[in-house]
């Protein structure tokens, strides 16, 4: 098998592509590893502001890593994480409130990304993220036929979310507004007794978003990334769907040791990993 020989020298630059073009404020995670320094986009103001919000008030600090997977990433800032006598699942919580999606493209899922957690799109399809919950990545390298796979799944998704907001303006085309009068049981009764209209209805529609989507600016990944993917390496998968809002400039090391850790059945760490958040 062959293997690529990557210097620290080159992994340093890999990791430091966008810090060095990007601007934003710095903050540091103690760990009992090390301290990682973190870069918290400007282009992503309200999460930067929420993050430094929470920092500067000590929620974090005595928090701990509660979800821990190799070649993913690390995740924290679940508040009921400080209770050492909490034995319950964590993942769950926050501070009240969650923050509107602020997914910007050309921030992407690069080892030592920050992003926010969040609840599925089933239950928040407008994909708000956790309050407080972030993750750090940690990846894997990737080539480039997955990388067309993930980009292809990425443009599929790309299409679905344009879908769910292009029903109320397909409705409103004046050969499609009767279908704003149809109920449930209307629909199933359409169904039954008359598929081949439903089918054309759906196919109408089908149409109507390629239309739409043909307008777009269709995901792709630049030669830089792709380069970053392959190299230093990533969390892919997850471009596009969650808000990236910074990443680590210093102590990148640092994610190889937390996510290395021994961890229980549903991820959670043998050893309670604490961390502690201060602003620079």
């Amino acid at each position: 098998m062959k293997s690529i020989l990557i210097t620290l020298s080159l992994l340093l630059t890999l990791s430091g592509v966008t810090a060095q073009t990007k601007k934003g404020s710095l903050c540091e995670i103690q760990t009992e590893f090390g301290k990682i320094k973190v870069l918290l986009y400007d282009e992503t103001p309200g999460h930067r502001d929420n993050f430094i919000k929470l920092t500067q008030s000590g929620y974090y600090n005595g928090c701990a890593f509660h979800r821990v997977i190799k070649e993913f990433m690390v995740q924290g800032g679940d508040p009921k994480s400080k209770d050492t006598t909490y034995t319950g699942p964590l993942g769950a919580d926050g501070p009240g409130y969650t923050l509107p999606a602020e997914i910007v493209n050309g921030l992407y899922h690069k080892k030592g990304a920050l992003a926010a957690a969040r609840q599925g799109d089933q239950t928040n399809p407008m994909r708000e993220s956790s309050g407080s919950q972030f993750y750090i990545v940690h990846g894997k390298t990737f080539n480039d036929m997955e990388l067309d796979q993930v980009e292809n799944q990425i443009r599929m998704d790309e299409q679905r979310q344009l879908s769910m907001k292009l029903q109320a303006p397909f409705t409103e085309l004046p050969e499609n507004q009767w279908l704003k009068k149809l109920g449930p049981e209307d629909f199933q009764r359409i169904q039954k007794e008359y598929p081949d209209s439903l089918q054309k209805v759906n196919e109408s529609f089908s149409k109507f978003i390629q239309k739409e989507y043909e307008k777009t600016i269709p995901f792709e990944y630049t030669d830089a990334q792709r380069q970053v993917y392959k190299t230093l390496g990533g969390s892919p998968h997850l471009d596009n769907q969650y808000t990236v809002f910074g990443e680590v400039v210093e102590g990148l090391e640092i994610i190889d040791k937390l996510a290395g850790v021994p961890t229980n059945p549903g991820d959670a760490p043998v050893k309670r990993l604490n961390f502690s958040v201060r602003k620079l």
